[in-house]
């Protein structure tokens, strides 16, 4: 049995916090979400957003909270004027950022794997497409299918924050790459055993890239849902590393994922034109996933000397909601907003694998970044909590825990 934690407790506290203040935060900043076309937009670099998570804490052993944290300070509009543009980064912002080739994912499927259903997914995919000029993707031209976790069309409830969090995965991969074809599977609850099987699912489906958006706390019981649902070589698995700063989640622990931490990511006059700093505690006590696991092995391609097992996490890509992504949901939902949180971090980086081509069979794709560690932004500032060793929650040269090697600069870190 999954056992809740004092962290998660902790998390739940924070969690009725940031909703308190989000509803008067909202209503007294009164900003607007579009600028006129041509303008540079991006989410307004505040140190200290408004926010709320879409899914509210574990309230029993065994069940996952999704990863996803959205703006409030911001207002939201289900439309836009026809010279405007949402506020939060757009696909050009992320493909300028992390080095990735426009028009990509061809010939790749890739899954999304939350609970409950969004009723509006594939509409509200099609305004996201629709906004940035990115090619259609839907069921009518075979791009696009939803399924629940035994593969048929009979979906769970809907849940207004799961859906949310759906939003988000489904614009983030068409961003990073939009000519692939994606597989949104929904599970019946936020179970670890039907999450699990909706993983499953996935893969049974030809889906060679499946992103997890979700985690709860670690319990001796991971090391068989990692051979239960996790065990897949040759197919890429990320898994966000968490919202509530230093501390590790599950299933990012597990080795046989790629675990994916958060950055807040920034536009500069460095020749690259961004910056990346740890996703720290910048918006109502949350930031990034990260630490030593009490349960998982180390796996033999990780080797900092700090922690004797799985050590979190491997990867990261921009999460903090101050510096977030443009998402599209109606579903009880305002339509345009900003998101951030992990669960931004772990599509983009599943859909940055599907770029960089098919893995090998019987591989662990986990393994691959970590072969060639060049082609990442390497992160050296920040940080999510208090730790010893220090570089489990502090950002430094090299290898860190919450952003690991770093973000991707390019594919070349993705491949065999």
């Amino acid at each position: 049995m999954r056992t809740i934690s004092a962290s998660l407790s902790r998390r739940a506290v924070r969690q009725a916090a940031a909703a308190s203040l989000s509803v008067a935060a909202l209503v007294a900043a009164g900003l607007a979400t579009a600028a006129p076309a041509g303008a540079t937009v991006a989410t307004p670099a505040a140190h200290h957003p408004h926010v709320k998570r879409l899914c509210s804490a574990p309230s029993k052993p065994g069940m996952m909270a999704c990863n996803a944290v959205a703006r409030t300070d911001i207002m939201q509009h289900h439309s836009l004027s026809p010279n405007a543009t949402p506020s939060g980064y757009g696909p050009s912002d992320l493909l300028s950022a992390y080095n990735l080739p426009a028009n990509g994912g061809a010939g790749a499927t890739i899954a999304i794997v939350d609970a409950q259903d969004d009723p509006n997914a594939e509409a509200d995919l099609a305004t996201y497409r629709s906004q940035y000029g990115l090619p259609e993707c839907s069921t009518a031209n075979g791009c696009f299918s939803k399924v629940a976790q035994d593969g048929s069309t009979n979906y769970p409830s809907a849940d207004s924050g799961w859906a949310g969090e759906i939003s988000l995965d489904l614009d983030m991969v068409s961003a990073i790459a939009p000519n692939a074809h994606i597989i949104l599977v929904e599970a019946n609850s936020a179970s670890m055993s039907d999450l699990g099987t909706s993983v499953n699912e996935a893969v049974s489906l030809g889906a060679g890239y499946v992103s997890n958006s979700y985690g709860g706390s670690e319990d001796p019981s991971d090391t068989q849902a990692d051979s239960q649902y996790f065990n897949h070589p040759g197919v890429v698995i990320t898994a966000s590393a968490g919202d509530s700063g230093y501390g590790v989640e599950y299933p990012a622990a597990s080795p046989n994922v790629t675990s994916v931490g958060g950055t807040s990511l920034t536009r500069d006059s460095s020749s690259r034109g961004w910056s990346e700093s740890v996703w720290g505690s910048s918006a109502g006590g949350n930031g990034t996933g990260s630490g030593c696991s009490t349960v998982e092995a180390k796996p033999s391609w990780q080797t900092d000397s700090g922690c004797s097992n799985r050590t979190v996490a491997d990867v990261s890509a921009v999460a903090d909601p101050a510096t977030g992504v443009a998402v599209y949901d109606s579903y009880q939902a305002s339509g345009w907003n900003v998101y951030g949180g992990t669960s931004a971090s772990s599509p983009i980086i599943a859909s940055v694998y599907a770029l960089a081509g098919t893995p090998s069979s019987g591989s662990n794709p986990a393994s691959f970044p970590y072969n060639n560690t060049s082609a990442l932004n390497d992160v050296t500032s920040g940080s999510n909590g208090s730790c010893d060793p220090s570089y489990l929650c502090n950002a430094g040269q090299g290898y860190d825990g919450p952003t690991g090697l770093g973000t991707p600069n390019g594919t070349a870190a993705f491949t065999g």
